[in-house]
């Protein structure tokens, strides 16, 4: 992107929005009952009891275990709303510290285990717990048939449990526990469908690469809490870093080099987890599992955690400059190069999933760029606008995936004008990713992009700064690209049949055995197919995808809203020149494909994710089958063999002691003999 300053048009400066452009209404102050405990306990407690509940109830009814889930996410949700609304009427910084089981004992080592809830993670909550929900409504009707649906009910709350575990840690040991459970969550998710040995390489390709990565969350924790004293992560913070008035952040001296190996080693386990450079490839192979989880994983959980994790350190993040340099090139090239994969994807759900790592580098990207004084607060923002339109998007395409037989381009196409009832969902998802305004996408990216051209624009911008800027603004076209492209083979025209009257009634108890309809057209069918709770639960992400854009101007995001409007043309004349390059392209092919035009060795390159796991297996896959082959030939032939010569010698010494001795008694042991005998007979007759 090109600075303001150096663009041929008038200056026209910046629109300040300083408030919510509607009357200051008061807040109600709606009365909280006063519960024991507090709502972060509840927020953690409350899912986890619905997952035990839900594997108890396995062996008995699907409809149990339905109940255990959907209720456990729906007072989870009830809790984290309730503690967001709370904590606006708290005074000061607005933080809640509870306890959990109380500290443990490690000797010099302080564990207070204690959950800890602000502005920035209360929403991040209410968007966790929202979209689990909607998930577990959804999953209730797509995988009504399912015989295995109450364990994956009862993972997916475990799964959320875990998720806010990490959102509302206080301390840097629960973190960790939260950010290994949902690593095996996301095994037994994408692993779901066990009978399928895709299902089961991706599953296991997912573990052992995010495995690999949170070493260096294990490691850099450590590090970080160890000369602390404590895991608490506020006494981490004040232990490694000092923050003057102005908000500037610097490291305590003599601590430099140590703090920057230990983030470098978080901001690789996030990478890890959020499947970043080079880490990248298991998220789109990751599809293989159930709709419901993809939009789980995607939307509120897992790849999320990474950006949560960096939020809480964020100071440590700010005050090392190599990890946050490390960070800025991963985002960056993980942005522009993921976009381009989603582009050329046959299969829409991929498309969504390149889609996801190219917006979790962009979260990821903004904690990289944040101005001195300013907080997390625009990488939080579109966190959550995330969370809502990416789930929105799996759960509308899951719902005509469930009409056309398959979400490849080949089944989907005209998809939204045979079945216009998701039309709607469809149509706002994809709007709201590419960044339309007035979106809650658009809002959230254009905080980012305004934000990463003032750090640019302003003295000391290095390198990775710019580096942000350009793909960061690369990404506008890109994303509203392959937006389009999906758009253009959803809703081809074709000649739309009359609806037919095939007597199939409607949905409108949560528990009704759905009747899919198979070749069915027009909109009464459409919604005869989909139950209405899960119908509902994508109406809600649709009308937030549509408003949620007005979260920025309330005191829960506190960022400087203004609006360049010089860069906000140039993004939108690029987004539109985008799409419309896609539409010449898509022109003459029958599908309405544009990515039909690409070379089909590219387009074979980019679905096997430009040769990442080729790459993974000649660097790791191989080299540790030859280290572990190494190991076995030296513990068989040289530490064993060492063992089996011990035994050889022993032999040979007592071969060699057998030849050295006569086989017959010599004389003097004789006589000695005689002499005992003769004793023994002169002590019987005496005796």
């Amino acid at each position: 992107m090109i600075p303001h300053r150096s663009l041929p048009w008038p200056d026209l400066g910046e629109w300040e929005i300083p408030s919510l452009p509607m009357p200051d209404l008061p807040i109600p102050d709606l009365p909280i009952p006063e519960l024991p405990g507090v709502a972060a306990q509840y927020a953690v407690a409350i899912p986890l009891v619905a997952a035990a509940l839900g594997l108890l109830l396995t062996r008995r009814s699907s409809r149990a275990a339905a109940w255990a889930a959907v209720l456990g996410s729906l007072l989870t949700l009830v809790v984290v709303v309730g503690q967001a609304y709370a904590l606006t009427r708290v005074e000061g910084p607005g933080i809640r510290t509870a306890d959990t089981i109380g500290p443990l004992a490690f000797g010099e080592l302080t564990v207070p285990l204690e959950l800890t809830a602000y502005r920035l993670t209360a929403l991040t909550a209410v968007v966790v717990g929202l979209v689990a929900v909607v998930v577990q409504l959804f999953a209730r009707w797509y995988l009504w048939y399912d015989p295995r649906y109450r364990q994956f009910s009862a993972t997916v709350s475990l799964f959320t449990g875990a998720m806010l575990l990490v959102v509302l840690s206080g301390d840097v040991l629960l973190t960790l526990i939260g950010w290994e459970v949902m690593g095996w969550c996301s095994y037994l998710l994408i692993g779901h469908l066990s009978g399928k040995d895709s299902a089961n390489r991706a599953a296991i390709k997912a573990l052992l690469v995010t495995r690999l990565a949170d070493v260096g969350m294990w490691l850099g924790l450590i590090a970080l809490a160890a000369p602390a004293g404590s895991t608490r992560i506020t006494d981490i913070i004040e232990h490694w870093v000092v923050v003057d008035a102005d908000g500037t952040v610097a490291t305590r001296p003599g601590g430099g080099v140590l703090l920057a190996l230990a983030m470098i080693g978080v901001v690789v386990a996030v990478a890890g987890k959020s499947a970043q450079v080079p880490f990248q490839d298991w998220l789109p192979d990751a599809m293989e599992g159930p709709t419901p989880a993809s939009a789980l994983i995607h939307a509120a959980t897992m790849v999320a955690a990474g950006t949560v994790v960096l939020t809480q350190l964020f100071p440590l993040l700010q005050a090392s400059d190599p990890a946050r340099t490390l960070l800025a090139v991963l985002a960056s090239v993980t942005v522009v190069g993921a976009a381009l994969l989603a582009f050329a994807q046959p299969d829409l759900k991929r498309m969504l999933a390149w889609s996801t790592v190219s917006q979790i580098g962009l979260m990821l990207a903004a904690l990289t760029i944040v101005p001195v004084g300013a907080g997390p607060d625009a990488a939080i923002l579109h966190l959550a606008s995330h969370g809502v339109f990416k789930a929105l998007l799996f759960l509308a395409l899951g719902w005509l995936s469930v009409l056309t037989g398959g979400t490849a381009v080949a089944y989907v196409v005209s998809g939204l004008t045979r079945y216009r009832s998701v039309r709607r969902p469809m149509a706002i998802g994809l709007l709201s990713l590419a960044g339309v305004p007035p979106m809650v996408g658009f809002v959230s990216k254009e905080l980012i992009l305004s934000q990463a051209e003032v750090v640019v624009s302003g003295a000391g911008a290095g390198f990775a700064t710019t580096l942000v800027l350009a793909a960061v603004g690369a990404s506008v076209p890109l994303t509203a690209a392959y937006c389009m492209r999906a758009w253009l083979v959803l809703a081809r025209d074709q000649p739309v049949r009359a609806p037919r009257n095939t007597g199939h009634e409607r949905i409108d108890d949560f528990f009704a055995e759905p009747e899919v309809v198979h070749e069915a057209e027009g909109v009464e069918e459409a919604e005869a197919a989909i139950s209405a709770s899960a119908r509902f639960g994508i109406s809600v992400l649709g009308f937030l995808s549509v408003v949620g854009g007005v979260l920025a101007f309330t005191p829960v995001i506190e960022v400087d809203v203004h609006v360049d409007l010089q860069l906000l043309i140039a993004a939108l004349v690029l987004m539109a020149l985008a799409a419309f390059a896609v539409w010449i392209a898509s022109r003459g092919i029958r599908s309405r494909d544009a990515a039909a035009r690409l070379p089909v060795a590219l387009s074979l390159a980019a679905e096997r994710g430009l040769g990442a796991g080729a790459l993974y297996q000649r660097a790791v896959v191989r080299p540790v089958l030859a280290l572990a082959r190494a190991v076995t030939w030296a513990d068989r032939d040289v530490l064993d063999g060492y063992v089996r010569a011990t035994a050889h010698g022993s032999r040979v010494f007592g071969r060699l002691g057998d030849r050295s001795q006569p086989w017959r008694p010599a004389g003097a042991m004789a006589l000695v003999l005689l002499g005992v005998v003769v004793l023994g007979a002169v002590g019987v007759v005496l005796g």
